[in-house]
């Protein structure tokens, strides 16, 4: 195995983390220091990080349904509610897969797993994660089209999304948006573009991971199929690139 594979599966850190502090010469093997990013770690090799041993951590693995009100983060230098205010505090361990602002609700992964983190939001991965969304406006296939095309948020950063109309009235429209992306705040942005509003926005799934049988605050161990299914669906989305590309 790959020595940064092996720094990331220990939990300790992202993939690409690991390349860093291999480079930076902080990574030892068996006690001495390795910059190669592609050294091959054996069964018996004893690698340490800052001169302290990594050990082989138990991989956990949550789902979460964040409410309204509370921030991603697990501190606030301004004193906000944070998720970590909710989850048990036998898990503040773990790291949220992504973020959702504080008006926003729905899903989060939770995880000590840095390599599945890595895979799940870089943006060279093009992975699914589907919203409902109210909008204060009768939306029309017209508007849809232009999210689906692309609006420029950013200089040089185009945004995008894949909209389907579930409900309609005169004044508000019910959307399932599915994002390959993650800007920030991109989907409200994009609506904000429209001319229109978020109402309300929650997200009902990452990859294969959804929010069903979840109440609002409370967090689930996500079962051993369920991540055994989500590591084959990344394992196909990256197959899929590399024949694109």
């Amino acid at each position: 195995m790959r020595i940064n594979k092996y720094i990331a599966q220990s939990g300790y850190c992202s993939r690409r983390k690991a390349d860093e502090l291999i480079e930076a010469g902080r990574v030892k093997v068996n006690g001495e220091v390795v910059t190669m990013l592609g050294y091959e770690i054996r069964v018996k090799d004893k690698v340490s990080v800052d001169n302290k041993p990594l050990r082989n951590l138990k991989l956990e693995y949550y789902r979460f349904y964040k409410p309204t009100g509370y921030i991603t983060t697990c501190d606030d230098e301004k004193g906000r509610k944070t998720i970590y205010d909710i989850i048990p505090k036998e898990l503040h361990h773990l790291k949220p897969v992504g973020r959702l602002d504080k008006d926003s609700s729905g899903l989060i992964i939770l995880t000590n797993d840095g390599n599945l983190t890595y895979e799940l939001t870089h943006p060279s991965i093009k992975v699914a994660k589907v919203y409902r969304v109210t909008v204060d406006a009768f939306l029309k296939v017209e508007d849809l089209e232009v999210l689906a095309r692309g609006i420029e948020l950013e200089k040089g950063k185009i945004a995008y999304c894949d909209c389907e109309i579930l409900e309609r009235t005169k004044d508000e429209t019910l959307l399932e948006v599915t994002l390959y992306q993650g800007l920030n705040r991109q989907i409200r942005r994009m609506i904000e573009f429209l001319g229109h509003n978020v109402v309300h926005l929650k997200r009902i799934r990452h990859a294969t991971i959804d929010i069903i049988g979840l109440k609002k605050g409370q967090i689930k161990p996500i079962k051993p199929k369920q991540i055994k299914e989500l590591k084959a669906y990344l394992d196909k989305i990256k197959e899929k690139e590399v024949f694109d590309a």
